[in-house]
């Protein structure tokens, strides 16, 4: 397999070094904010922000963000808005200047918005458990010169990682990014979206906008710097950029907008943006408590993630853990869940056998015993 030449950060680390000191309208497509959400800003933050889409609109209120590539700080002021003051934001960016524009306005915008829920970091996105800032400050104490003093740096990183993480495990209810994956090295991006997976709490989603492209993109393309500084030559083609986040463990990925017309063209490849979002929470055992779920359609039957095939209007038997799935988005608009008459205590359930194909019988989830005649009043009042 070939691989590229190019010195991917370096080239990234430049451009963008130069973005946060000059507007440089080839990195950013244009993308509408709401305008109530931009009065706090910064002039200087919003003319140096570089972006391809608005994962803000999918934030909740209280919830904690962790924005990836957050650059001058734009997405993570908005979200502070959005998730409010019970809420918290952290933005990672590896680049000094970025983090230097973003941190200048951090008091200015608290200030207005009444309340400080948004703090910067300094990492690599490929890598979120180790803190930069506090790998730099080791390095004043310990200088690397020599390969024993190399082998002592490894052992800190190690305990960085473990012990002072950048983002811990399990401690974020969304992770966003806008237009930033692309930049990461080949290499890279598979273990970028295993760290997505890991630093999200169970339940948790991540909401990315970036740029695709429709084919492959050749190797004389990818050892361009320009081109892959300026968000093209990273880019993943668009069926392998869901497939990244299926691959990373998330289930219920799907694109929530894709422009129709791409932000440019090289030699032929289309490139666009798109938002897609993807959930993590399927790890675990697969436990029996007589539950089943309905597809309601429209479709004959459907595939899910972990090869549940789906018939319309038929009651499937699933695990507790699945039928809990399928009851929250992005799926319980599309599914009729059937609890079971009596539920059963989690001290006595049983494994759940995965290998069951057959629809789940109402008997299962009525009770083999459940004999009761009732008078018709289940439909309401206006009933016939």
């Amino acid at each position: 397999m070939k691989t590229i030449g190019l010195d991917v950060e370096q080239a990234v680390k430049q451009r963008y070094s130069a973005g946060a000191k000059n507007r440089e309208a080839q990195l950013c497509c244009a993308v509408s904010y709401p305008r109530e959400l931009l009065k706090a800003l910064p002039h200087e933050i919003l003319e140096r922000d570089y972006g391809c889409g608005d994962p803000s609109r999918y934030m909740r209120q209280g919830e904690t963000v962790l924005d990836l590539g957050s650059g001058a700080g734009k997405i993570c002021y908005i979200a502070a808005q959005v998730v409010g003051k019970t809420g918290r934001v952290i933005g990672v960016d590896f680049n000094d200047d970025m983090l230097a524009l973003a941190r200048k306005y951090q008091k200015q915008v608290g200030d207005k918005l009444g309340f400080h829920n948004v703090e910067f970091r300094k990492g690599q996105i490929q890598d979120l458990a180790l803190d930069h800032e506090q790998l730099e400050k080791w390095l004043q104490r310990n200088p690397v010169r020599c390969a024993n003093d190399f082998i002592n740096l490894k052992s800190a990183i190690q305990n960085l990682k473990s012990e002072r993480p950048l983002v811990a495990p399990d401690s974020v209810d969304i992770v966003v990014s806008n237009c930033v994956l692309n930049l990461v090295r080949p290499e890279d991006k598979a273990p970028m979206f295993r760290e997505i997976h890991r630093v999200l709490k169970r339940g948790g989603r991540a909401v990315i906008s970036d740029i695709v492209s429709d084919e492959d993109v050749p190797l004389k393309m990818q050892n361009d710097p320009k081109l892959w500084s300026g968000c093209i030559s990273g880019a993943l083609r668009e069926d392998l950029f869901l497939k990244a986040f299926e691959e990373a463990g998330f289930y219920g990925v799907r694109i929530l907008k894709r422009d129709e017309k791409p932000w440019r063209v090289v030699r032929g490849i289309e490139f666009r943006s798109v938002t897609v979002a993807a959930f993590k929470g399927k790890e675990g055992a697969c436990w029996e408590r007589k539950q089943a779920v309905i597809y309601k359609g429209p479709f004959r039957e459907v595939l899910d993630d972990d090869g549940h095939r789906l018939r319309r209007g038929e009651r499937a038997a699933v695990c507790d853990k699945t039928f809990q799935i399928f009851s929250r988005e992005p799926y319980k608009e599309h599914f009729i869940p059937v609890p079971p008459r009596k539920e059963i205590p989690t001290t006595k359930v049983k494994p759940f056998d995965c290998s069951h194909k057959a629809p789940r019988h109402p008997r299962e989830t009525k009770g083999m015993n459940y004999k009761v005649t009732s008078n018709g009043n289940g439909c309401g009042t206006n009933c016939c």
